[in-house]
């Protein structure tokens, strides 16, 4: 009697076709879990966007991008903590005083906010900043502008979010539909900070090559770490450069892709901070944004600088933007 079974041929022949099955599931499962990230991601701009919805019609302003006046330069909580109440965070909110440093209130700089993480984010974790003291990041930064943030003692950011100072509905003459309210930022990114210069009244970047030359401290792996944060490159973003625009910079020997400011908020009492801080996403079809209306889009990598510029204004005085 014959025993039936597979030949060692036939085998390897459904072994191969298994194997090209798979191979052509595989980048159509990554394809579908990359929807339901930028999705998710698209919800948390949702909800944030509704908070802030939420903050103007209560208190009839957009809260500032840092406030250095009511309780001096070392106080410096960030338009995302002020949005906390809209956020069905009211406990946490109460527990922050605002009169006092970020320093002196650990318990809240290190909790993880799921609202503010996108989940395509690479570096979901806790960063230590000394033995007793941690942060933890976010990816949404508020938008400040182009390029020039403050002068103290007082605001130049052309965004909505402004130095020292609260916003209203009424300043945004461009168009809350034309106007960015928050934009995606990794976490972790290298900064050039405080080197004072520019040091006056001082153009746009032509190149994004040219950010360097400016100089300062580099701090590795520090930016958009600190969701509590005001600073610029903690919880903001500017429009200097289009969203994923690679910045370099050369430290050591190492190519980096980073993010600059002049001089951190409340740091000098004459000059004015410039800051290059770039939307960036790890979606690849490009960065995720709310627009003020409360409305959600995705903006491709390859749009056009003027239009990105024109987004981030107030008040420029745009003509109606294209951006689907």
């Amino acid at each position: 009697m014959k025993t039936r079974g597979f030949t060692l041929v036939e085998l390897l022949v459904v072994i191969a076709i298994i194997g090209i099955l798979v191979g052509l599931l595989l980048p159509a499962i990554q394809s579908a879990r990359e929807a339901a990230r930028r999705m998710q991601c698209q919800n948390n701009l949702k909800q944030i966007g509704l908070a802030l919805h939420n903050h103007e019609s209560a208190l009839k302003t957009i809260p500032p991008l840092g406030d250095y006046h009511s309780a001096g330069n070392s106080v410096y909580w960030s338009v995302q903590v002020r949005l906390l109440p809209y956020l069905e965070q009211s406990a946490l909110h109460s527990s922050v005083d605002f009169t006092k440093p970020i320093s002196l209130q650990p318990a809240v700089a290190r909790i993880r906010m799921p609202h503010l993480l996108c989940p395509s984010e690479l570096n979901d974790r806790e960063r230590p900043d000394s033995l007793t003291f941690t942060h933890y990041p976010l990816n949404y930064g508020a938008n400040a502008g182009l390029w020039q943030i403050a002068q103290p003692p007082s605001d130049r950011g052309s965004g909505v979010f402004l130095f020292n100072r609260s916003t209203k509905i009424q300043e945004i003459t461009d168009g809350l539909s034309n106007t960015l309210g928050m934009a995606e930022v990794k976490a972790f990114t290298p900064y050039l900070r405080d080197s004072g210069n520019p040091s006056g009244v001082a153009p746009v970047p032509s190149a994004p090559a040219d950010v360097s030359a400016f100089g300062g401290e580099f701090k590795l792996e520090s930016g958009h770490t600190e969701w509590v944060d005001a600073r610029m490159h903690q919880t903001g973003f500017t429009t200097t450069f289009t969203p994923n625009t690679k910045v370099p910079h050369v430290d050591g020997g190492k190519l980096y892709d980073i993010d600059f400011n002049s001089m951190r908020e409340g740091r000098s009492a004459i000059l004015p901070t410039y800051a290059v801080v770039t939307s960036r996403s790890y979606h690849t079809v490009g960065v995720n944004v709310l627009l003020m209306d409360g409305s959600v889009r995705t903006i491709s990598n390859s749009v056009v600088l003027e239009v990105w510029r024109g987004l981030g204004s107030r008040a420029g005085g745009e003509v109606a933007i294209q951006i689907e």
